[in-house]
């Protein structure tokens, strides 16, 4: 299925899941905890405890669809005390997917305060 990346709405649900829920025991979280109708066109990603295996739930004009994906290695959350239940991009849940927690990124390279200052002055 094709998603144009910049009308697709993305909510994670910042807790542990259990992850046996199928289409209607995830459906049915959409409605309670977070308020929101599933049949929307949303993707609703479901994480468990242990944060290696991941849900996303949606409905396509015809009827549920569930993704599913369990990491051999590693998590896809490493610490639930820093997850809230929150929109975010499709960039975000492909980072997700790839094992990126996005809020734990850091550039690769930063400039120093002497070399910033150097590039502004040159700029200018």
């Amino acid at each position: 299925m094709f998603f144009p990346e910049g009308q697709l709405r993305v909510y994670l649900y910042g807790e542990p899941t259990d992850l046996r829920r199928s289409f209607d025991g995830l459906s049915a979280m959409v409605r309670q905890k977070l308020a929101a109708d599933p049949l929307d066109g949303g993707l609703y990603v479901f994480v468990n405890r242990r944060g290696t295996q991941i849900r996303v739930l949606y409905f396509d004009r015809s009827g549920f669809c569930l993704w599913s994906k369990r990491l051999e290695a590693g998590r896809f959350i490493s610490d639930w005390r820093g997850v809230r239940t929150r929109q975010m991009d499709f960039t975000g849940l492909k980072l997700l997917l790839e094992g990126i927690e996005p809020a734990r990124y850091r550039k690769r390279y930063q400039l120093k305060p002497a070399e910033q200052s150097a590039r502004t002055a040159r700029s200018a």
